[in-house]
């Protein structure tokens, strides 16, 4: 036992040494492909688990099943060392001797009462750890409270807005060691690895650098809306305004998705209220209080799935004057430009969003991390598109909730007078055309 136990020291020592020697609150490893990180992390929890008693929780933010986990690299680390030591079972591994057990949890399925079962962890291990909500890290981070106790993240970064990087790297404190691990550094990298990343950087340096050297991924041509805009909104600009109050209603679709209510009017976007859990009845008696009390110009609700539901009950309810039902799915208005609605709506929030004069938006990382985690593409006519919310809900962890009620907001234009003013239909002259356009007094966006 002894012998195996200095050789896996070696080789975790010439790596990451400051995983056994340094002691820290939390230890942030992130990198490229093939530093090691998982390996290193894997060899020290397993080396640590045979000196002492230790509960040791390894975390993802989705775990469907004990395959998704690290589970299958700790069992093949306990095999290729021969650590008889260690007993493996369908959901666990303990360790015989010293009593140390391994659990597996998805922190996406934990909410603050499940996740108290981790109240007694000695080291937690957050894998893939670019794929953790700003909500996981928030409820767990405070359960790992036990003296004495470690929080191990290693990641390989992928956008500037991960939300660990920020709650955690950005601005590390003196209880937080951050290191950067890349192939370079790691002395048991294959050569066939070197080959391929050389082939790489010499073909696409931008995708060497985030692919081989941990770089997040520029937010160039794919993205939709950058964090400058979105940044640039929370600096407090506007404290009230005199435009129509907009409400844009993003009603669940599933069990974890949230009934968003967006407050918007003209250049200022001040308020978000969410809800969860909450049938068509429920969703529709809160919007139906918010119109009494907040009497807002116009309501555009989210009609696709169970807002149809809510959409009926409110416009029995005497509504129809007010609220407007969009499908996402529908065609756009600008058809020449857009593949649907759903895409006109959020271009027109970037359009917003990059407006003079500035725009206001309340300072809220979730939002932040739902405008700018949205993907774009062209369809065959060059039309925008967007990726779909299954692809973001898996990057993000949630469904862009917030973000969409805001784009609902942007569902039509609306005008500071009574009655709309139909450009088109002979109503104003060419000559009060262009001095509306030009001022922008009328349409307000």
């Amino acid at each position: 036992m002894k012998q195996k136990e200095k050789y896996l020291t070696v080789k975790i020592a010439e790596i990451f040494a400051p995983l056994l020697t340094e002691k820290k609150r939390i230890k942030f490893y992130y990198g490229g492909r093939s530093g090691g990180k998982s390996y290193a992390f894997a060899d020290s929890l397993l080396l640590k688990g045979r000196q002492e008693k230790l509960l040791i929780a390894c975390l993802r933010e989705i775990q469907d099943s004990i395959k998704d986990s690290v589970y299958k690299l700790l069992c093949d680390r306990i095999s290729l060392y021969q650590l008889n030591d260690y007993q493996i079972f369908e959901n666990r591994i303990e360790n015989k001797i010293s009593g140390s057990k391994f659990i597996f949890k998805g922190l996406r399925d934990q909410d603050a009462h499940h996740i108290k079962s981790l109240e007694g962890v000695d080291i937690a291990w957050i894998e893939e750890a670019q794929t953790i909500s700003k909500r996981s890290w928030d409820i767990l981070e405070p359960t790992i409270r036990k003296d004495g106790s470690e929080i191990w993240i290693s990641m390989n970064r992928e956008l500037e807005n991960d939300p660990l990087w920020i709650a955690v790297a950005a601005h590390p404190d003196d209880r937080t060691l951050v290191r950067k691990v890349n192939y370079t550094d790691n002395p048991f990298c294959p050569q066939e690895i070197k080959i391929q990343a050389q082939k790489c950087q010499s073909k696409s340096p931008d995708d060497y650098a985030h692919i081989w050297l941990g770089e997040p991924l520029r937010q160039g041509h794919n993205k939709l809306i950058s964090a400058e805009l979105v940044r640039r909104a929370f600096e407090l600009s506007i404290i009230s305004s005199d435009s129509p109050l907009i409400i844009g209603l993003d009603v669940a679709r599933f069990g974890d998705d949230s009934s968003v209510f967006c407050f918007r009017r003209g250049r200022w976007c001040y308020k978000f209220i969410s809800y969860e859990k909450l049938d068509n009845v429920e969703v529709a008696n809160i919007a139906t209080n918010l119109i009494k009390d907040y009497q807002p110009y116009r309501v555009f609700m989210d009609i696709g799935g169970q807002g149809a539901g809510v959409y009926d009950i409110l416009k029995d309810r005497g509504f129809i004057e007010i609220i407007r039902g969009i499908y996402f799915g529908e065609k756009a208005i600008n058809e020449e430009r857009y593949f649907n609605r759903r895409a006109e709506m959020w271009d027109n929030v970037r359009g917003w969003l990059a407006s003079s004069p500035q725009v206001q938006l309340p300072e809220d990382e979730d939002l932040f991390n739902e405008l700018t985690g949205v993907n774009k593409k062209y369809d065959r006519r060059g039309r925008l598109q967007l990726e779909e919310k299954d692809e973001i809900k898996k990057r993000l962890g949630r469904s862009p909730d917030k973000a969409d009620a805001l784009a609902l907001t942007f569902a039509e234009p609306i005008y500071n007078a009574d009655e709309p003013r139909l450009y088109r239909q002979g109503q104003i002259s060419l000559e009060e055309i262009f001095t509306t356009q030009l001022k922008g007094r009328n349409e307000i966006w």
